[in-house]
């Protein structure tokens, strides 16, 4: 594909992405609504996290991807506030199945995108303060933490995430492995760091190989963001 048509399919794509936003934001003004989701905004730029993430990949998982969950969710909201309004019955399992499906995906993404950085702005450092103390408890050492997170992150069934929690009941720092966006959850689990497995994270610059992505993670991952959530938990505790 030339130059030209390349322009060409990213300019339609973000043109698809703006028209589909604004539907769901017309739809929802059109209800008295409580709220709706919203991409949040990068604390970097598309290029910045190269050579680990191109800055195609970056911006065609931001962009695109994410903001399809946003989408995803806004619409459903738009749909219920609507039965509610006109007096009628979505059927409710297959609904909030989406809209779980949804959330999830706006949610942990967020938090994905909090926990990268550029190196020499936090990305790759190593880490220190209470949560490495946390992690020698459990594991032994940080090393042995970050192998443990790797093999849960490469055997992830299908789609799905690989992530850091904190109990409060036990004080113990567990890795969770989420399938899609919403299922093997712990409930009330704080999610401290997450690493997204679906294919559309990585695949234009690994291909099928998840453990080269898993170790390009390590070199751009802000672990100063992943002690400070884990800080604030403590304070709220």
């Amino acid at each position: 594909m030339n130059d030209g048509n390349e322009r060409a399919t990213t300019m339609k794509a973000t043109a698809t992405k703006v028209r589909a936003t604004k539907q769901i934001k017309a739809m929802l003004a059109t209800i008295d609504v409580n709220g709706s989701y919203e991409l949040p905004t990068l604390e970097y730029d598309y290029s910045s996290l190269a050579p680990y993430l191109s800055e195609e990949q970056l911006r065609i998982h931001y962009e695109k991807h994410h903001q399809a969950y946003i989408n995803g969710a806004n619409g459903i909201l738009y749909k219920l506030e609507k039965a509610r309004k006109d007096n009628l019955y979505l059927d409710q399992k297959s609904t909030l199945k989406k809209l779980s499906f949804n959330i999830g995906g706006h949610m942990l993404h967020s938090l994905f995108w909090g926990n990268l950085a550029p190196q020499g702005k936090g990305g790759g450092d190593e880490l220190d303060g209470p949560l490495a103390s946390v992690l020698n408890k459990e594991y032994g050492s940080v090393e042995r933490f970050t192998k443990e997170f790797t093999q849960a992150a490469v055997s992830t069934e299908g789609s799905g995430w690989a992530a850091l929690t904190y109990c409060t009941q036990t004080a113990r720092p567990l890795i969770m492995q989420v399938e899609k966006h919403n299922t093997n959850i712990y409930p009330t689990f704080a999610v401290l760091m997450v690493l997204d497995m679906f294919e559309h994270a990585y695949y234009l610059d690994y291909q099928n190989d998840r453990a080269k992505f898993v170790d390009a993670f390590f070199h751009i991952l802000n672990w100063n963001v992943v002690n400070q959530r884990f800080e604030r938990l403590l304070e709220r505790s």
